[in-house]
């Protein structure tokens, strides 16, 4: 009887040891999901903030970066005279080119009086020297006729470079103190994002010894 009384007595013990096992089990299994909800958030937040980085670095690549590689400068498309080829809002980039390189064909920047701040954007249709001085015929693609005055050497800012649409309307906020701002949030945003990616690694680092 003594030995039927504990052969009975040991086997809820190992019932509770088995529930207790299932237990643990549970609560590890549910840490290691919610440590993959957590890294997929944390890899979904990274990616996204790298991409907006992205995305401003080249806007201000674009913008200010090239075209003061080279000494050029960005410029914002505002009338219809060369479309379909560079609609309203387009950003060009002009660089400056020798007179007596410019080709029929090229795009040139040009002062519309010579030593005044208002410029053209048009197409080099012919070009000829008159007593010596060189100079071009221009039309706006969608023109239907030559720009009215010969264009003169002394005129000409520079040659179209490359050109990306839209991202005028973005030159145009970004013109004057607007700038300096831009680039200074830029450069924040570097630090914070270079801050945020070593306190990430440090802390998952952490989780994982802790694991």
């Amino acid at each position: 009887m003594t030995q039927a009384t504990l052969s009975t007595a040991s086997f809820p013990v190992g019932i509770a040891a088995s529930g207790a096992a299932d237990s643990r089990r549970r609560r590890r299994d549910e840490a290691r999901r919610v440590r993959a909800s957590e890294s997929l958030l944390h890899y979904l937040a990274v990616s996204l903030s790298a991409s907006v980085l992205v995305l401003i670095l080249g806007v201000a690549a674009a913008v200010i970066g090239v075209p003061a590689l080279v000494g050029g400068s960005a410029m914002t498309v505002l009338t219809q005279s060369m479309e379909p080829g560079l609609p309203p809002g387009t950003l060009v980039v002009i660089r400056p080119t020798p007179v007596d390189e410019i080709a029929v064909g090229d795009v040139v920047t040009y002062q519309i009086r010579s030593g005044e701040p208002a410029v053209v954007s048009h197409r080099v249709i012919s070009k000829s020297y008159a007593d010596g001085e060189l100079s071009f015929v221009t039309q706006g693609d969608n023109n239907a006729a030559p720009d009215p005055d010969p264009v003169q050497a002394v005129q000409i800012r520079g040659t179209l470079w490359y050109s990306v649409p839209l991202l005028g309307w973005v030159n145009n906020v970004l013109n004057g103190s607007n700038r300096t701002i831009v680039v200074s949030v830029v450069a924040g945003a570097l630090f914070l994002y270079a801050a945020g990616t070593v306190i990430g690694a440090v802390r998952d680092r952490r989780k994982a010894t802790t694991d």
